[in-house]
């Protein structure tokens, strides 16, 4: 063992959303990915799980933790309730899933969920941290470790109350009293979570990636030559753009991030990364020409990302594109090919040509791995 499987959830989970790779569910606004499956990886090695009750778990913690907050009214409870919807969809569904490889039976799973109702905790103030540290704590790392500790303190013999959803003091009391409890179980086992989660084409914030589809839709039809361009302007919704309008990092800045897809045509996760580029003067001459404008049209669709870019050429023609289905959603979705592409230019550079290739050959395999760790030797560097 190289780390407790709390330690390990911890550390996989705050790993995972650190980068902006991590996948979102827009219903319930929440990450799963980056909870779900570090405590799933950790739960699947302590109790020596093959790969298809792996795969079972994961799914059924993406259908668990998303229903939680989705019952809450997400986007209302996160704006008014001053909570953090990801930081309690992520540890329903960390805990779904650990307690699915631990082999809860029922009554066990009811005392989990407890557990997880009494560890349930984060706030909005994580967007007040600029370097998003705290964000990968509350989104992640926290809920995956949290998580898994419900799953495993039930397996060694706690109990607890077995209706932690109604009577006295329950959960939706203390958080949500305007919940609608029966969306919780609305279409299970018909609606499926992990099938309307969003994969991100792009390594930016979440609000950045219909800009950057339109700007790759425009860039598709006319070659634009950025001295040629007078200005550019990006409308979203409110919410959207207060995310992601002039921040301090490279993958979470909208105008940064436009001047770059403006100048290399495609936005790459070392370009997103690069914090020194922020103060290049050839970017800069670039961000100038940005303006983002919030939509009230726009945040009335919300929680769908929608996008309108307009680019305005010196010769006054304007060049313009509206992302309604942003690529890798359920409505866009990336093919099997994208998806592996993207995963190649992840890690390649990282653990190698040949260990990534042996890791996509195992993920799509998965029902067939004997033992969740198999995973270990194409996982870390080599």
């Amino acid at each position: 063992m190289t780390a407790s499987p709390l330690e390990a959830a911890f550390v996989n989970g705050m790993l995972a959303q650190s980068d902006e790779t991590d996948d979102s569910n827009e219903y319930s606004q929440s990450h799963p990915g980056c909870a779900v499956v570090p405590a799933a990886l950790a739960a699947g090695e302590k109790f020596g799980a093959d790969g298809l009750h792996f795969l079972r778990a994961v799914t059924l913690g993406y259908d668990i933790g998303p229903r939680v907050t989705i019952s809450f009214g997400a986007v209302d409870f996160r704006d008014n309730s001053h909570k953090s919807t990801h930081a309690i969809a992520e540890l329903f569904g960390a805990a779904a899933a650990a307690g699915s490889l631990a082999k809860l039976d029922a009554q066990q799973m009811r005392w989990m969920l407890d557990y997880c109702a009494q560890q349930s905790s984060g706030i909005g103030a994580w967007t007040r941290d600029t370097s998003h540290i705290e964000k990968s704590f509350v989104f992640a790392g926290m809920p995956a470790r949290s998580g898994v500790t419900a799953a495993l303190v039930v397996q060694s013999g706690f109990t607890g109350i077995d209706d932690i959803f109604s009577g006295p003091d329950n959960y939706f009391d203390a958080y949500a009293p305007d919940a609608k409890p029966e969306l919780l179980i609305d279409q299970l086992g018909q609606r499926y979570e992990i099938t309307r989660t969003n994969i991100k084409k792009w390594t930016v914030g979440s609000p950045i990636q219909a800009p950057l589809d339109a700007m790759n839709a425009i860039f598709q039809q006319q070659k634009v030559n950025p001295d040629d361009v007078k200005s550019i302007v990006v409308r979203l919704a409110h919410t959207e753009a207060r995310t992601v309008n002039n921040r301090e990092m490279p993958d979470i800045c909208l105008q940064h991030m436009i001047a770059v897809m403006l100048l290399d045509k495609t936005a790459s996760f070392e370009a997103a990364h690069d914090k020194a580029r922020m103060s290049d003067p050839v970017v800069l001459k670039q961000r100038a020409k940005v303006q983002l404008i919030e939509s009230e049209e726009l945040e009335k669709l919300e929680p769908a990302r929608q996008a309108i870019v307009e680019i305005t050429m010196n010769d006054g023609s304007v060049l313009s594109h509206r992302v309604t289905a942003v690529r890798g959603t359920a409505d866009n979705p990336m093919p099997r090919d994208e998806v592996v592409q993207k995963a190649r230019d992840l890690c390649v550079p990282v653990i190698g040509k040949e260990q990534t290739n042996a890791l996509v050959e195992k993920v799509f395999a998965l029902e067939k791995l004997r033992n969740v760790r198999e995973f270990r030797s194409v996982l870390r560097r080599a």
